[in-house]
């Protein structure tokens, strides 16, 4: 591709860059904002009781140079980096640390004892950590919001959408192993693998009744049922490790009740007991302004499916296997970009290369007016926009879907808004919202608002280790 082209992709790539990165600016300066004003409802996030185990040795035993800014950072750690602090500091020490998946503290303990490593002495110790969190999770939404742009737990939304978006490129190994990463971060990573079996179930199906090769459909669920189990290890595994700390070497009088049943899964105990997470267990009437603070995500998660089923409901309810005109599709991967047939495509990409060359230097755009709505035609979208309304969106759909069901019905639901902020149909519903005529956009300038006050107030509350989402 000629540097004509790549120039203004780069370009939009660079302005994704810095705007991520302003806007992780402008909230640091809101969190420290509020936490200058405002006092803390709970003051004990300094507190650093020792390690369990004479393994973990303190680190910061040693005189610090600059202790009231180590003390400054160390006040931050607050909800869940109280955990995922701790985790890095000390390992798993009680049962109820298993809740949280070891990708994050390794990252910060990997990052606290290399670069970071010199400000031990001088901030001290659970400083660093602190800080390392920090820039795990910041540089983390960065490149998250590139893999969006091309194709937030930061983490988790940075691995979860870039395992999507090499999925969609063609490069099923690589996705692998973002998704498998995903599920060191959350547990809902596995999830993901739900991608892969909707890939396989297309792949088989063309292989049979399009390329009538059994041998290759038995070769394609084979390989696409080994990424499948590929993406589950490292959850079972650390399923595993927990089994085997607090299970191993003891009695049955002595063990917890979770590792006596027939799967002992830590997880689903843990957030059972410690948490009251459960089937309408969370249905209270107490619970009435937690249910109120989601309302706003779910409703715009339900939105998206329903508008999604509404616009082509053909291609939704046979899983892609129809085209939007009830004939079956052609051969091709159901998840790719790339949806033309070999034989076709030399003549289409020379074909498109010149349109978008054509629109890049001469930079001019059709215009068409279609009774009072006025209409921009742009080559290169036409040719090379994501397709939001195509086949790969269903398994998208499904997995929002499924998801915004869990929030509402199994946790806490007024984390909805972080446990669903890695989903693509709904950035790309509320994009379409806002880029819409008439009632439409008026809905978008109210996700706009919406917004700006989830963050202004979140930073406030948050921050302050007050009740929020």
């Amino acid at each position: 591709m000629s540097k004509t082209l790549e120039s203004p992709r780069n370009h939009q790539t660079l302005k994704i860059i810095k705007s991520a990165i302003t806007s992780r600016l402008l909230l640091l300066s809101l969190i420290l904002l509020w936490r200058t004003l405002i006092d803390p409802y709970d003051t004990s996030s300094p507190l650093d009781p020792d390690c369990l185990s004479t393994d973990h040795q303190q680190q910061e035993r040693h005189v610090i140079q600059f202790p009231r800014i180590g003390s400054a950072i160390e006040d931050s750690i607050v909800w869940d980096s109280v955990y995922f602090v701790r985790i890095a500091q000390c390992g798993y020490e009680y049962e109820q640390t298993y809740a949280f998946l070891p990708l994050l503290p390794a990252c910060v303990v990997l990052l606290s004892r290399t670069v970071l490593v010199p400000l031990v002495s001088v901030i001290g110790h659970r400083a660093v950590l602190a800080l390392a969190g920090y820039l795990v999770n910041n540089v983390a939404f960065v490149l998250a919001a590139v893999y969006f742009y091309r194709y937030t737990e930061s983490l988790y939304a940075l691995l979860s959408l870039g395992g999507l978006y090499h999925l969609i490129s063609g490069a099923s190994n690589v996705a692998v192993l973002w998704f498998a990463l995903s599920g060191c971060a959350r547990s809902n990573g596995v999830l993901n693998a739900g991608y892969l079996c909707f890939q396989t179930m297309h792949q088989a199906y063309d292989a049979v009744f399009l390329q009538k090769r059994a041998h290759l459909a038995v070769k394609v669920l084979i390989v696409g049922a080994l990424r499948c189990i590929c993406i589950f290890i490292p959850f079972i595994a650390f399923q595993a490790y927990g089994y085997y700390n607090i299970c191993h070497g003891h009695s049955l009088d002595e063990t917890r009740p979770w590792c006596k049943a027939k799967i002992p899964l830590l997880y689903s105990y843990i957030q059972s007991h410690y948490w009251g997470v459960g089937f309408l267990r969370y249905f209270q009437l107490k619970q009435l302004p937690n249910f109120l603070v989601a309302s706003p995500i779910l409703s715009l998660a339900v939105c998206s499916v329903l508008h999604y089923v509404r616009s082509q409901p053909e291609i939704f309810f046979s899983l892609g296997f129809r085209a939007s005109n009830g004939e079956k599709r052609p051969t091709a991967s159901p998840l790719s970009l790339d949806r033309v047939p070999e034989s076709n495509s030399s003549h289409l990409k020379e074909k498109s290369s010149a349109k978008m060359q054509d629109k890049y230097t001469v930079r001019q755009r059709k215009q068409r007016i279609k009774g009072d709505n006025y209409v921009l035609l742009d080559e290169y979208d036409s040719l090379e926009k994501p397709r939001y309304l195509s086949t790969f969106i269903v398994p998208c759909t499904l997995h929002l879907l499924f998801m915004a069901a869990t929030a509402f019905f199994v946790m806490h639901v007024q984390v909805s808004t972080r446990f669903l902020s890695a989903s693509p149909p709904l950035y790309w519903f509320a994009s379409r919202l806002l880029t819409s005529p008439g009632t439409g956009k008026r809905w978008g300038y109210m996700i706009w608002t919406y917004s700006t006050a989830y963050i202004l107030l979140g930073s406030l509350l948050f921050s302050n280790f007050y009740p929020f989402t």
